[in-house]
């Protein structure tokens, strides 16, 4: 089982660094993922058990962030996206939510 999950966290590695569809986590940065670089609630990913806030996507483009069963405030969500980390930012292309 841990030599699965180091091969996926790999893969998802290689992934990212070149630009290609990864599935990943999504929610707030701040309610769900403990960033503090920034105030309010702002998008983020999370890969390779490290979050990114996001740019080119908002928070609310997926609805309301505080809705008790799928807001990105109190849920953490399944997407896959497309994009690159940059200034320790990730850059999205795209994002397509899985749950």
């Amino acid at each position: 089982m841990k030599k699965l999950a180091l091969l996926l966290s790999l893969s998802l590695s290689f992934a990212c660094a070149n630009s290609e569809k990864q599935i990943v986590e999504v929610s707030c940065g701040q309610c769900q993922f403990g960033l503090t670089t920034q105030e309010g609630c702002d998008l983020a990913v999370r890969i390779d058990d490290k979050a990114y806030f996001v740019d080119g996507a908002h928070i609310d483009d997926f609805g309301d962030a505080h809705d008790e069963n799928t807001g990105f405030c109190e849920v953490i969500r399944t997407g896959e996206v497309s994009g690159e980390i940059l200034e320790n930012r990730f850059k999205v292309s795209s994002l397509e939510l899985k749950n």
